[in-house]
C-alpha cells in the first residue's frame, strides 16, 4: 500500500510538471512557476499592525483625515515597517503615500474613501495617459517599493460621483475637453515597484482610472471586485486595470465591471514614443479565470501603447461587454501588438474583436504623415459568444495585420462580418461556426 501511494504521488508530480511544462507564453517560452503561485498575503508576517483608530484617526465618515492617516504610515515606516489596518467604518482621505515595508489591510466593512474635493490631492510628477507629467496622485500611492501589499475584505471607495458629474458638465460645455481637463484622481497608483500583491478587496467608484501600474514587475491582482457604474451617471474613464510599461503580471479570479476598458495595456504615445525612456513595453502578462460585466472592452491594446508582447487572456466569462478584444491603432504612435492569445472565453458581447484607427485626441507633432503600426501573431480560440458583430475589423493603410489565427469559434450573431478578415495577411481560420439570425 505504501508503495502504491508513493507511486501515485510521483505520478501526480509528473502530471503537474508536464502540465506546467506545456503552459507556455504565445512566443513558446515556458511560463515561470511564479504565475502558478497564488498564495494569499499573511499580514502576521509583515510586521506590527497599526490600527489607524489607535493613532488618533476618528471613525467619522464626514472628516477628511489625510494627515492623520499619513502620520500612521510614516510612523510604521520609521519603526521598520508594518501593516496599516483600516478597521470597520468609513474613513475619508486624500492622497496617501506608502513607504518601503508598509502595507495596507482593510478589515471587513472597513472603507478607505477618497475625498471628493480635488484640493485634497496635491499636484505631483506622475504618469497618466501615456505621459510623465504633473498631475494628481491617486488615493493610494506606492512608488519604488519592493513587496507592497493591499489585502483584507474591505473596500477602497473612490467616491467619484461629484467628479463624474463635473466631467460631463464640462464635456457639455466643451465637447473637445480631454480626460485630464476635469481634475480627477485615480484610486490606486503603483509605480517603479516589484513584488506587489493586491487581493480580495473591493475597489469601486474611482473618479478616473481605478488601478494603474507603471514600470512595475511581478505584480499579482487576485480575487478583486472592481466596479464603477454606467448609469444613472456614467463613470468616465474608470478603467479597472491599466498596465503601463510593466512585465510579469497576473490578474486572476477577479470581477470587473466599469464604464471603460476592463484591462488596458498602455506604455506611451507620440511619434517618437519608442525612443522616450519614460515609456516602455508590456511583456509577460496573464489575465485568467476572471468574470466581466459591462465594460467597453475586456482587453484593450491602447490607446497609449507602443509594444505589447506575450499577453494571455483566458478562461473567462464576459456578460454584456462591448468587446472581448480591442486594438486601438493610433496614427501618431509606432505600435506593435504581438504574440497575444485569447482563449476559452464565453458570454455575450457587442463584438468579438474590434480593430480600427484611433481618432480621439492624437497629435502628429509636426510629422507629415501617419506612423504605421503592426499587429501580428494574434490568436483567438475556443470562444463561444452571443454577439451583434463578429469580426469588426476596419482595413486601413495606417497599420498592417498579419499572422492571425481564429480557431474553434462559435458565434450567435446577426452580423458575423467574416469577410472583414480578408485584409489580414497569413490568416488561419479553423472550425468557425457563425449562426446568423
Amino acid at each position: 500500500m505504501h508503495t502504491l501511494i508513493k507511486s501515485l504521488l510521483i505520478l501526480v508530480v509528473i502530471i503537474n510538471s508536464v502540465a506546467y511544462g506545456q503552459d507556455r507564453f504565445p512566443d513558446g517560452t515556458v511560463i515561470p512557476d511564479w504565475f502558478h503561485n497564488t498564495d494569499g498575503v499573511n499580514i502576521d508576517k509583515l510586521g506590527k499592525h497599526y490600527v489607524i483608530t489607535d493613532y488618533g484617526v476618528i471613525n467619522d465618515s464626514t472628516q477628511v483625515q489625510t494627515k492623520k492617516i499619513q502620520a500612521v504610515i510614516d510612523t510604521a515606516a520609521k519603526n521598520g515597517g508594518g501593516v496599516i489596518v483600516v478597521p470597520k467604518g468609513v474613513f475619508l482621505s486624500g492622497s496617501l503615500f506608502f513607504k518601503q515595508d508598509t502595507h495596507l489591510f482593510l478589515e471587513e466593512n472597513g472603507v478607505l474613501k477618497g475625498s471628493d474635493d480635488i484640493s485634497n490631492f496635491p499636484v505631483v510628477m506622475t504618469r497618466i495617459e501615456g505621459e510623465s507629467v504633473t498631475y494628481f496622485p491617486a488615493l493610494v500611492n506606492a512608488d519604488n517599493l519592493d513587496g507592497f501589499t493591499i489585502s483584507g475584505n474591505g473596500t477602497l471607495d473612490g467616491n467619484g460621483l461629484r467628479y463624474w458629474k463635473a466631467f460631463w458638465l464640462r464635456r457639455e460645455w466643451n465637447p473637445d475637453c480631454t480626460n485630464k481637463d476635469e481634475m480627477r484622481p485615480r484610486l490606486v497608483y503603483v509605480s517603479n515597484s516589484k513584488n506587489v500583491q493586491i487581493e480580495n478587496i473591493k475597489l469601486k467608484n474611482s473618479p478616473f482610472w481605478t488601478t494603474h501600474f507603471y514600470k512595475s514587475e511581478y505584480v499579482k491582482l487576485l480575487n478583486l471586485t472592481i466596479t464603477s457604474p454606467k448609469e444613472p451617471v456614467k463613470a468616465p474613464s474608470t478603467d479597472a486595470v491599466d498596465i503601463d510599461a510593466c512585465q510579469n503580471m497576473l490578474i486572476k479570479n477577479c470581477y470587473m465591471a466599469v464604464n471603460d476598458d476592463a484591462v488596458a495595456l498602455k506604455g506611451g504615445k507620440g511619434p517618437h514614443a519608442d525612443e522616450d525612456p519614460n515609456n516602455g513595453e508590456n511583456r509577460n502578462i496573464i489575465i485568467e479565470d476572471n468574470t466581466y460585466g459591462f465594460c467597453h472592452s475586456a482587453l484593450t491594446c491602447g490607446s497609449e501603447s507602443i509594444h505589447n508582447y506575450n499577453i494571455i487572456f483566458r478562461r473567462s466569462t464576459v456578460d454584456s461587454a462591448h468587446r472581448i478584444f480591442w486594438l486601438k491603432m493610433r496614427p501618431d504612435t509606432p505600435q506593435t501588438y504581438e504574440y497575444i492569445t485569447i482563449e476559452d472565453i464565453k458570454g455575450s458581447v457587442r463584438s468579438m474583436i474590434l480593430i480600427k484607427p484611433w481618432t480621439q485626441f492624437f497629435n502628429l507633432k509636426g510629422e507629415e504623415s501617419m506612423i504605421k503600426s503592426y499587429a501580428h501573431n494574434i490568436k483567438m480560440k475556443n470562444i463561444k459568444l452571443t454577439c451583434e458583430i463578429g469580426f469588426n475589423i476596419v482595413d486601413s493603410d495606417q497599420y498592417k495585420l498579419s499572422d492571425f489565427t481564429f480557431e474553434n469559434i462559435k458565434l450567435e450573431t446577426s452580423n458575423g462580418q467574416l469577410e472583414n478578415t480578408e485584409s489580414i495577411e497569413n490568416l488561419i481560420l479553423n472550425n468557425l461556426k457563425i449562426d446568423e439570425d
